[in-house]
C-alpha cells in the first residue's frame, strides 16, 4: 500500500548522498525529488528523469534556505488537485515502526497510508507527520502519537491551510505554531518512524548557503541522543 497523496522530497547539493530517495525506492514509494535548475544535471545522473521535478529558479541565491521552495511544492500539490501533500527532508536514512518498544525497519509504503487515513477523518487536523527515530528509543514508553506539538521533516500538510512557509530558521516550528494559533490541531505521529540523520553530519542542504557551514546545531542533536541513550541505559 502507498500514499494517496503526492511525495516530495527538497533536495539541496545532495545528489551524492540521496538518502531519502533510496530508502523511499527501496519500499517502492513514488515521489518526486525537487530540485534547483543548476543543479538538475547531476540530479538527472542519480535519479531516472520521471523523478525529478525543476523547480523554476535557483531559490538558494535568495539566502532564505528552502523556504521558496517549499511553497512551490505546495502550490504544485494543488495544482494537482490534491488535498493534502508530503514534504520530506532529503537526509531521511530509513523509516520504522514502533510498536511494544521494539523499532522495526518498514518494507512498504504502508505507514504513510495509515497517517493519511488517520489525519484525514478529522476535519480539523492541519498537518500531521513522523517523530524522529532518535527521540523514540527503544525501552522508553512512548504514547503512539501527540496531538498539538510541531511536525518536522517528514510532513503531511493540508493544502487549504491559508498559511505558507516564512523565515530563514524554525520554518518548521512557525509554520505548526501558525497553524495551531488558527485552530487547527496537529498530530505528530510516534507508531511510525523517520530516522533523519543529524543535521550537519551530510553534505549539501543548507549548510553552506544559510548556516555557512556551521554544526552548532548538528553537536546539539548528537548530545540529546547520547543523553537519551544514557537514561534508556539506565532504567
Amino acid at each position: 500500500m502507498n500514499p494517496q497523496f503526492p511525495v516530495y522530497v527538497i533536495s539541496k547539493g545532495r545528489w551524492e548522498s540521496l538518502l531519502t530517495s533510496k530508502e523511499l525506492d527501496r519500499i517502492n514509494v513514488p515521489y518526486k525529488l525537487v530540485v534547483e535548475p543548476s543543479e538538475a544535471e547531476q540530479y538527472l545522473k542519480e535519479v531516472s528523469e520521471d523523478k525529478i521535478l525543476i523547480a523554476p529558479e535557483d531559490f538558494s541565491l535568495r539566502k532564505c534556505g528552502s523556504i521558496p521552495v517549499r511553497n512551490f511544492v505546495w502550490e504544485h500539490s494543488i495544482e494537482s488537485g490534491a488535498e493534502w501533500h508530503w514534504i520530506m527532508d532529503d537526509n531521511i536514512q530509513a523509516f520504522w515502526r514502533a510498536n511494544n518498544n521494539i523499532r522495526v525497519r518498514v518494507a512498504d509504503g504502508t505507514i504513510f497510508r495509515c497517517v493519511e487515513d488517520f489525519a484525514n477523518r478529522y476535519e480539523n487536523v492541519g498537518q500531521a507527520g513522523l517523530n524522529y527515530y532518535m527521540f523514540c528509543v527503544d525501552r522508553l514508553y512512548y504514547p503512539a502519537f501527540w496531538i498539538n506539538t510541531r511536525i518536522y521533516s517528514c510532513i503531511l500538510q493540508r493544502n487549504e491551510i491559508k498559511h505558507r512557509w516564512r523565515g530563514r530558521y524554525n520554518e518548521d516550528t512557525d509554520l505548526s505554531i501558525r497553524i495551531l494559533k488558527d485552530g487547527w490541531c496537529t498530530i505528530l505521529i510516534q507508531a511510525f518512524l523517520a530516522q533523519k540523520a543529524t543535521t550537519g553530519s551530510v553534505k549539501g542542504g543548507n549548510m553552506e548557503h544559510l548556516y555557512g557551514g556551521n554544526d552548532q546545531v548538528g553537536n546539539k542533536e548528537k548530545e540529546w541522543i547520547e543523553k537519551r541513550r544514557l537514561m534508556a541505559q539506565s532504567d
